[in-house]
Formats: C-alpha cells, sequence, structure tokens
C-alpha cells in the first residue's frame, strides 16, 4: 500500500465521525470502511498516539484531545476570523441579531466565528457545525458565485431541498443564482429557522470563487422595518471590506500591490 492511499484511509476514520456518530465502535468502523480489522487496529493506534480520537470505556471511540488544540491555534491563526471579527462586532452592534462567518471547503458550509446581540435570532450552527448547502443565505451567497460545472453538480444532488423551499428544479436555481449575483447578497426567509431572516454576501480573498460568506440573521420583523435591501446592500459592503483586507493580506505576502477595487470587479465580471 503506498504512503498517501494509506494516510487516506486513515483520514477516513476521522470522517465517519459526525453529529450523529459522536462514538464509533471498531466493528462499526469496519462495516463502514471495508477495513480488515489488523489495518483497521493499526490505523487506531496511530491516531490514538497521535491524540485525534481517545478511547471510550472498552469498546469505542471518539475524537481526541489534539483536535482541541488544533482548534485554539486555528482560532488564533485563521484570517477569516481576524480579518472578519470586529466587522462583526460593528455589523451586530447596529441590528439586533447574529453575524457570522462560514467558511466553504469540499462540499460544506462551516461557521468559524459569530457575534451575537440579540436572543431573537440566535444560529442554531454554532462553530464547527456544518451548515445545509441547499437552503439558506449563507449557503446560496457562496454557491451563486462558484464555477457553473461547480454549482450545477452541488445543485442536483439538493434538488429536493431546493423544491422543499419552493425554488423549484435546476433552471429555476440557476435562476436565482444569477440574481443574487447581480443583487451582490442572498436573503433568504425561513429556510434555515423559522421567523429569521438570514442576509449574506459572498468573501473573496483574491481568487475567482469565493472563500466564504458573511451573514446577519435576524427576527423578519426587524428585518422589515429596517429593509431587505438595504440590508443587503449592508451586508454586501461588509462583505466587501473583508474581502479587501484578505485579498491584501494575499497579495502582500507574495510580494504584490493590493488593488482595493479587485472584488467589486470580479463580482461584477460574475454578474
Amino acid at each position: 500500500m503506498n504512503e498517501p492511499n494509506s494516510l487516506e484511509r486513515m483520514l477516513g476514520i476521522l470522517a465517519a465521525f459526525d453529529e450523529m456518530h459522536l462514538e464509533r465502535t471498531p466493528e462499526e468502523l469496519m462495516r463502514r470502511l471495508g477495513y480488515s480489522r489488523p489495518t483497521l487496529y493499526r490505523y487506531l493506534k496511530t491516531l490514538r498516539e497521535a491524540g485525534l480520537i481517545v478511547g471510550v470505556g472498552q469498546a469505542a471511540y471518539t475524537l481526541g484531545p489534539k483536535i482541541v488544540e488544533m482548534d485554539f491555534l486555528l482560532r488564533r491563526a485563521d484570517p477569516l476570523v481576524l480579518e472578519g471579527r470586529a466587522l462583526l462586532e460593528e455589523l451586530a452592534g447596529r441590528h439586533p441579531g447574529t453575524a457570522f462567518l462560514s467558511r466553504w471547503y469540499r462540499d460544506r458550509v462551516l461557521c468559524v466565528t459569530s457575534i451575537s446581540s440579540s436572543d431573537e435570532a440566535l444560529s442554531s450552527y454554532p462553530r464547527g457545525r456544518p451548515m445545509p448547502v441547499g437552503r439558506g443565505s449563507t449557503s446560496h451567497a457562496i454557491m451563486a458565485f462558484l464555477p457553473r460545472r461547480q454549482a450545477v453538480a452541488l445543485i442536483d444532488s439538493s434538488l429536493d431541498v431546493y423544491r422543499g423551499i419552493g425554488l423549484g428544479g435546476r433552471d429555476a436555481v440557476l435562476a436565482r443564482f444569477r440574481a443574487i449575483r447581480r443583487d451582490g447578497y442572498a436573503t433568504a426567509r425561513g429556510e434555515v429557522t423559522a421567523g429569521v431572516v438570514g442576509t449574506a454576501a459572498p468573501v473573496f480573498d483574491g481568487g475567482k470563487a469565493p472563500i466564504a460568506s458573511l451573514c446577519l440573521t435576524m427576527a423578519e420583523a426587524h428585518a422589515d422595518a429596517f429593509g431587505p435591501e438595504r440590508l443587503g446592500r449592508e451586508v454586501a459592503a461588509t462583505a466587501d471590506r473583508l474581502s479587501e483586507r484578505l485579498s491584501a493580506r494575499r497579495i502582500l505576502r507574495t510580494g504584490g500591490q493590493p488593488d482595493p477595487d479587485r472584488q467589486r470587479k470580479q463580482r461584477a465580471a460574475a454578474a
């Protein structure tokens, strides 16, 4: 077995843990992953020694303390958190609700940091809990700016979800995404939490595709009183400020010169 394949197979064990499966027995892992008992136990030993998993009682495993240590380091190193936290505080300070940043990776959207100024619209997806890809402004603000082939594949894998929130089939969803690209932000009412309006805009770091989205969730009454379009423009402007900061950080690291209009130009071209 070559080393890259061994590493992928070992990482498959970590991927087997999720919100519905906080603990796994060796028998469950063998059935799920198809590994032989000697191979599985060799991988479990390596992961346990690294602190990535720990034994629970005599018959199961769960994720280990090394992941907590890594999360502490990530909070202190993630540019999205470092550059975005103050902007979230400003946004949440102006509106009663929750402002948060969610990073896109693989086919998931994951909250990385949030600020709440009201108990009325607390997010049910705190840091580390994957959000639904098919519903909600947080996901739609990212997907609308992905390359078409990638977006279509994701849409097709979640068509039941899109139909469930009234968006219809693929063509209707793509039309919705074109409108989001044109406006620069996405708005969703009650798609994730009943009675809550989510307003989100994409965040870039100098690349062609977004790496995250910035979202503000508010109770419907507050969102309607302020004005959904006005709110959308404000969220989009805040996301643009964050994109400019991330782009400047990335360019300066490579010795280039930042272009403060880069993200606006990219979004205008995408629309």
